[in-house]
């Protein structure tokens, strides 16, 4: 079987990164989108072997020319498309500015309509795909100071459920995922005494690994997954249950 190729948004640092190595290591060849730290990026890349792509994901016409670039550069078109990129501009409502709200819409909501879009013509053609969106557990609770995070999160729950309809005919998969607290460089960087706060709420006792997400993102990648679609895993220790 020909190599398969899988696209990472946000995918050299934090869970992306996790999901693109675990990529690699599962056999698949792995581009990795970012936007802003040219210096992560050359040293993930460096690091892993895994090729990186710059390009801002609110921007429908830089996806569409990132994706030929990829597919050009590995051979082939994009057969998985991870949507992990994200960004949070918190805020009570009561001060939030339109600008914010618009950036976190942009980048974590329509950056999933930018890239599926981007992916979707030659997945139809091939008759096989996965797309799995990177939701977030505060998509399903809401979060104070969070309206616009919490939107665009709870966003992606319906946008993978509508364009799961759609593609499943076509052998496409498109599941997400809502991890709860993960221990990103954001997440690590809490006060302790907040820290403590948190994990006191969480069943299990502990904050997640990227690893704990990354594993989850390959098995739904996978070409026995294919009975799984408009699904939303929820990894998050117990702390919010459906």
């Amino acid at each position: 079987m020909t190599q398969r190729i899988a696209l990472v948004t946000g995918g050299t640092r934090g869970i992306g990164a996790a999901i693109s190595l675990a990529l690699k290591n599962a056999g698949y060849k792995v581009a990795a989108n970012y936007a802003n730290n040219d210096t992560a990026a050359t040293e993930f890349a460096k690091v892993t072997g895994v090729a990186t792509y710059k390009w801002d994901i609110s921007d429908y016409e830089a996806c569409q020319q990132g994706v030929k670039m990829v597919s050009t550069d590995l051979g082939g078109p994009i057969d998985i498309l991870i949507n992990n990129a994200g960004i949070t501009r918190d805020g009570a409502m009561h001060k939030m500015t339109p600008e914010n709200w618009g950036a976190v819409i942009d980048t974590n909501l329509t950056s999933a309509f930018n890239m599926s879009r981007s992916v979707l013509d030659s997945m139809r053609d091939n008759k096989f795909g996965r797309i799995i969106n990177i939701s977030s557990m505060n998509g399903q609770l809401g979060q104070f100071g969070q309206t616009n995070y919490s939107a665009a999160k709870a966003g992606i729950f319906g946008f993978t459920k509508a364009l799961a309809r759609e593609t499943a005919s076509r052998s496409i998969t498109v599941n997400a995922i809502a991890p709860g607290y993960i221990a990103t460089e954001m997440v690590k960087a809490v006060k302790e005494d907040i820290m403590k706060m948190i994990v006191s709420n969480i069943p299990v006792g502990r904050i997640g690994e990227p690893e704990e997400i990354a594993r989850a993102v390959v098995f739904l990648a996978d070409d026995q997954a294919s009975f799984i679609t408009g699904e939303t895993l929820s990894i998050n220790g117990g702390q919010y249950m459906e």
